[in-house]
C-alpha cells in the first residue's frame, strides 16, 4: 500500500548523490575498475549510504521506539529520483513482512511510501516461550508429517526428513498482528532425488506453523538433446587448457556433478576450447547448455535493464549438470547461487531448456529485490515474474535452435506429447492454471495461480483475440470481453521490472500489482500514456479492478 508522508518530511539528497560522484572522481585518480567491479562498488556506496538515512527515516515513518531499517537494495533513476528498499527490524530481530520502499525526489523529499504492512509494529516481550531446541523438533515434526505427501500434481512427494538448522527468533508480520516466532530451515530428499530445504515460521509460544515454502524451486519435465545448438561461449585459458568460466560475466561457470547429489561438482576443462558434439553421449553437450543459459540471463538483464548479475553485484551463479540419476527435474538453489539440472529418464533427456535456465535464475531476481512470499497470490505473482523472464531470456536469445514463442517449457515435453508446462495467452490451457483474478485464487498452487499474472503480461504485450507468432497460434480471451491492443513485450517487460524492483513487497498481491504496475508505466511513459492505459485494461481483462 502507498503511502503519503507530512510535506514536511523532507531529507537531505546531497550525501547520496555525492557518493556517486566521489566514487567516480576516486576511480579517474587510480588505475580505473572494470566496468562490473564499478558498478558493484557504486551499489554497495549507494546502500551503505541509504543505510546512513535509515534513522532519520524511521523517525519520519513513525516507526516504533523499538524499530529499525536496514538497507537492501536502491535504484536510481536518470533523473536522481530513487527508490529505498528497506527490511525492518524489531528490537534488533528481522521483521518477516516488514519491507519498505522509500521514494525520494533528487533533492531528497519523500514522495511516497509502498509497505509491506501498515502502522507500528509491538510486541509485549521478545522472550520466546518455546526453547530453540524445542521449535527445531516441532519444525522436524510438521515437515516429517507431510512424508509422502504431494501438495500438488507436479511436486514430489517428500520422501526423507535430515536435520534442522539452528532456528533463528524472528518478528511474523507477513498476516496479522505481529507476533514472535522462529524461522527454521529443515532439509530432506524428495522421491525423484530433488533436494528439499523447507522454511519454517513456527510461533515462539504454541509452535503453531505461521508459514512455510520449499526454498529449491523445481521445474519439472523430460527433454530432447541438446537445445541451444551451435553457440559460442566465453571460456577461460588455464596453462594448456580451458576451463568453462566466463570471467566476463561474474566469473560464473558449469560443474559436472558426475552423477551424484551434493557437492559443488567438478569444473569442465577441456584441451581445445571445442566443447560437446550435440549429442547427450557426449556429457559436455548439456554443458554447453547450461554455460549458455546462465550467459543469456546475465545479458538480458545487463543489456536490458543495467542488472550487474542476479543480485547486482556483480557476482555470477554457476551451473551444476548430471545430477542424480534419471533425475526429471531442474532447480534453483539460492543458498548456493547455482542453477542444477538432472539427466531425465534413462539419463538421456537432460533438462537445460533455455527459457527454464532464465525462468529459475530470475527467482533468484525476486529474491534479491521484492522477496516475493512463495505463497498466496504474492507466491503466484513470484512465479509468473519467473516465467515472464524466463520468456524474455529466450526472445533475447532468438535462436533458431530454439524459437522463442509465449509457451513455458515446450522444449522439455513435460507431458510427453509435445505440449508445453504452461500457456501464457490461455492458461487454463494447462488443466489447472487460472485466467482471471478471483477472490480463490489465492488458494490455488504457486504455479496455477501464477496464469492471472501471465495473462496479464501477454495480453498486455500481444493483445486479445486470434494470432500467430514465429509459428505459434494463440487465442487470448479476456474476462470482461474487451479487445485489447498490445504494446510489445519489451515495453511489457520494462515495466514489469520497474514494478518489481521498485514498487513490490514481499506480500504484495494481485491488486497491489495493478498499483505497482501502473506506477511502473507512469513513471516510464506518463500517466496519460497509451502504455500506462494499457496497463490499466490488461489488468482489468483478467478481473483485477
Amino acid at each position: 500500500m502507498k503511502r503519503k508522508l507530512a510535506a514536511g518530511a523532507v531529507l537531505s539528497a546531497t550525501a547520496l548523490l555525492t557518493g556517486v560522484i566521489q566514487v567516480s572522481a576516486s576511480a579517474q585518480a587510480g588505475p580505473v575498475p572494470a566496468p562490473q567491479a564499478q558498478a558493484a562498488q557504486q551499489r554497495a556506496t549507494l546502500i551503505a549510504l541509504a543505510n546512513g538515512q535509515s534513522v532519520q527515516l524511521a523517525k519520519a515513518l513513525a516507526l516504533g521506539g523499538q524499530e529499525q531499517l536496514v538497507a537492501k537494495d536502491a535504484v536510481v533513476d536518470a533523473d536522481g529520483a530513487r527508490h529505498l528498499r528497506y527490511e525492518r527490524t524489531l528490537g534488533g530481530l528481522p521483521v518477516l513482512g516488514g519491507d519498505l520502499i522509500v521514494h525520494q525526489r533528487v533533492d531528497g523529499s519523500v514522495t511516497s511510501v509502498d509497505k509491506a504492512v501498515d502502522g507500528q509494529l509491538s510486541l509485549p516481550s521478545l522472550t520466546p516461550a518455546l526453547s530453540a531446541d524445542k521449535a527445531a523438533a516441532q519444525a522436524s515434526g510438521a515437515v516429517a508429517a507431510t512424508v509422502g505427501i504431494a501438495a500438488d500434481k507436479d511436486e514430489q512427494p517428500l520422501q526423507e526428513v535430515g536435520r534442522a538448522g539452528a532456528p533463528k527468533l524472528v518478528v511474523w508480520a507477513a498476516s496479522g498482528a505481529p507476533r514472535l516466532a522462529y524461522q527454521t530451515v529443515v532439509e530432506g530428499m524428495r522421491a525423484d532425488g530433488t533436494p528439499s530445504r523447507q522454511t519454517l515460521v513456527t510461533d515462539a509460544a504454541s509452535g503453531e506453523v505461521l508459514s512455510t515454502h520449499e526454498d529449491i524451486q523445481t521445474a519439472s519435465g523430460t527433454g530432447k538433446g541438446v537445445f541451444v545448438g551451435s553457440v559460442a561461449l566465453t571460456t577461460t585459458q588455464s596453462g594448456s587448457t580451458y576451463q568453462l568460466k566466463d570471467a566476463t560475466r561474474g566469473g560464473q561457470y558449469t560443474t559436472d556433478l558426475k552423477h551424484k547429489t551434493s557437492g559443488a561438482g567438478t569444473l569442465y576443462t577441456d584441451a581445445d576450447n571445442a566443447w560437446g558434439d550435440g549429442t547427450v553421449s557426449n556429457g559436455q553437450s548439456a554443458a554447453v547448455d547450461a554455460q549458455y543459459g546462465v550467459a543469456a540471463t546475465w545479458d538480458y538483464y545487463k543489456n536490458t535493464f543495467g542488472r550487474n548479475g542476479i543480485k547486482n553485484n556483480g557476482v555470477g551463479a554457476y551451473s551444476r549438470v548430471h545430477y542424480g540419476n534419471n533425475y526429471v527435474n531442474a532447480f534453483w538453489d539460492d543458498s548456493c547461487f547455482c542453477m542444477t539440472y538432472g539427466d531425465g529418464a534413462s539419463n538421456t533427456h537432460p533438462l537445460t531448456a533455455l527459457d527454464v535456465a532464465g525462468h529459475e535464475m530470475s527467482h533468484g531476481v525476486t529474491a534479491a529485490t521484492a522477496g516475493l512470499n512463495y505463497s498466496g497470490e504474492s507466491g503466484g505473482l513470484n512465479e509468473a515474474t519467473s516465467d515472464i523472464f524466463g520468456t524474455m531470456v529466450e526472445w533475447y536469445a532468438n535462436l533458431p535452435s530454439d524459437v522463442p514463442d509465449y509457451l513455458i517449457g515446450e522444449k522439455i515435453n513435460i507431458n510427453g506429447n509435445g505440449t508445453p508446462l504452461r500457456y501464457m495467452d490461455k492458461p487454463s490451457k494447462d488443466g489447472g492454471s487460472a485466467d482471471y483474478w478471483s477472490s480463490t485464487v489465492g488458494n490455488k498452487d504457486v504455479h496455477y495461480s501464477s496464469g492471472v499474472a501471465n495473462h496479464f503480461f501477454y495480453l498486455l504485450s500481444e493483445g486479445s483475440g486470434a494470432k500467430t507468432i514465429n509459428g505459434v497460434s494463440y487465442n487470448s480471451p479476456t474476462s470482461n470481453g474487451s479487445t485489447l491492443t498490445g504494446i510489445g513485450r519489451t515495453k511489457a517487460a520494462a515495466i514489469w521490472y520497474r514494478a518489481l524492483t521498485v514498487y513490490m513487497t514481499s506480500t504484495t498481491n494481485y491488486k497491489a500489482a495493478r498499483t505497482a504496475t501502473l506506477n511502473a508505466a507512469k513513471d516510464l511513459y506518463g500517466a496519460t500514456s497509451t502504455e500506462y492505459n494499457a496497463v490499466a485494461a490488461a489488468w482489468s481483462g483478467v478481473n483485477v479492478s
